[in-house]
């Protein structure tokens, strides 16, 4: 678990996306169960109920599945779920605007294309 919260977010949405991060970098793996209620209010301080939103709010999008009496668990194909919406995402926050800038300007999509090449060329040396 992460120790840091933010206060520009509700806490609630922060402990939501620290899971998700967990899942998208591997540390939480499909079918493994996720920090309580207890276990999260305990570590961040915060009220249980914090907590039961945040995780209730992964229930409700199907990234996580409750057990009763057990506790709550990573559901399969949450991690594919998890990255196909980050990438859609991206597309719309970085991509579709940074294509709008170049055409604005009048630059060709090939010369935005050969930057990032060369950027991720330079990123690999």
């Amino acid at each position: 678990m992460r120790a840091m919260l933010d206060e520009d977010q509700p806490i609630f949405q922060q402990i939501a996306q620290m899971i998700i991060d967990d899942i998208v970098d591997g540390q939480l793996k499909e079918g493994e169960r996720v920090p309580s209620e207890n276990e999260l209010s305990r570590f961040y301080n915060i009220n249980r109920a914090t907590a039961r939103k945040g995780l209730q709010a992964l229930v409700d999008e199907d990234i996580i599945y409750k057990q009763r009496g057990i506790g709550m668990f990573v559901r399969e194909g949450a991690r594919n779920q998890v990255l196909q919406e980050k990438q859609d995402h991206y597309r719309e926050a970085y991509i579709r605007p940074m294509l709008e800038e170049a055409k604005r300007i009048g630059m060709p999509v090939d010369q935005v294309i050969q930057w990032i090449m060369e950027e991720d060329k330079k990123n690999m040396e």
